[in-house]
């Protein structure tokens, strides 16, 4: 019998840093959840990554601000591509946001 994964239950108690779960890596691509209670990135710290991100939020609010200056306020439902490279912070969440992440090459 194949076994399921409910993103949404079986969220983690411990609250004191973001929680990954690697849910599926398979060659170019990489699938995580990943569970935020209020945490943002680092002052002066920006992602800048080798790979696409294709984000969508599960539950929760988020708000990614870009070097560039733009914001993007995110709510239950919304979704957002990152091209590699895109330097952006996470500068809120609410308490839980439930992110599903794609990484891609």
């Amino acid at each position: 019998m194949r076994s399921t994964t409910n993103l949404l239950n079986s969220l983690p108690g411990d609250h004191t840093g973001e929680i990954f779960t690697e849910l599926l890596r398979h060659d170019a691509v990489r699938i995580e959840r990943i569970v935020s209670n209020g945490h943002v990135s680092p002052e002066g710290f920006w992602y800048d990554q080798d790979e696409h991100e294709w984000v969508a939020l599960l539950e929760g609010e988020a708000e990614i601000t870009f070097a560039t200056g733009e914001q993007v306020r995110l709510t239950r439902g919304d979704s957002l591509n990152l091209p590699a490279h895109t330097r952006h912070r996470v500068t809120f969440t609410a308490c839980p946001t439930i992110w599903l992440a794609v990484f891609y090459r």
